[in-house]
């Protein structure tokens, strides 16, 4: 497979993956399937351990992302963001072929193909190698919908925020106000409210952005609903 250097948070449905290159971490991101659903391959540099965010679909692809010869990295760990089954079409494949465990919060554990080997909630962390990653548990668009954190010590913050978060609003939350409001909130004081402007957000589908390009129009978001 074919990774392109210069990240830029743009990816083509079936194309080129594109990594990011931080002091102790890798990202790359690739989309897969129908959906044009992002897969992010973790790797901690010194480790050569590996954790995907959301096996959603092609799992030759990401069998490629991960590699084949004897440099490939371990990967440890697969964590599916939320029980949308797009999110997921991959995960018994890709965690089997690696002997990973897989992960995802207890309230969206249930339609999942595979059963978690590990369960997180708010405030947990996991591991990939010698970097950390925060779970972040945004209510809403599914009930356990998480976000992970990633808080480089070299630069700014990288948060992968599954559906829940997108350039332009939240996640889809099937116009029912409660539960539009629950992830409005949660996306306003668990992610805005504490991280800084500069943090990169990686959401599950399309392109990347960042909390300060997004802040100014929050209001917005929750005045319109959705």
């Amino acid at each position: 497979m074919n990774v392109v250097e210069e990240y830029t948070g743009h990816v083509e449905p079936g194309g080129d993956a594109a990594r990011r290159t931080l002091g102790a971490l890798t990202i790359t991101k690739l989309s897969v399937g129908p959906m044009d659903n992002n897969t992010y391959l973790l790797v901690c540099r010194a480790q050569n351990e590996g954790l995907l965010i959301d096996a959603a679909a092609d799992p030759e692809r990401i069998s490629d992302l991960i590699g084949h010869g004897p440099d490939r990295p371990a990967l440890r760990t697969v964590v599916t963001t939320h029980q949308h089954p797009d999110h997921w079409q991959a995960l018994g494949a890709v965690a089997g072929a690696n002997g990973a465990n897989t992960a995802a919060h207890p309230l969206d554990a249930e339609p999942l193909p595979v059963p978690p080997d590990f369960l997180v909630e708010h405030g947990d962390t996991l591991t990939v190698g010698d970097c950390v990653l925060e779970v972040i548990h945004l209510r809403g668009h599914t009930p356990g919908s998480i976000a992970l954190l990633y808080r480089d010590p070299s630069g700014p913050a990288h948060l992968f925020t599954g559906d829940s978060l997108f350039p332009g609003g939240v996640g889809n939350t099937q116009q029912d106000p409660e539960r539009f409001a629950s992830l409005i909130d949660d996306v306003e004081h668990r992610v805005f409210d504490v991280l800084p402007d500069d943090t990169w957000f990686y959401p599950g589908h399309g392109d990347d952005s960042t909390l300060g390009a997004e802040r100014p129009k929050v209001a917005e978001w929750r005045a319109r609903g959705w």
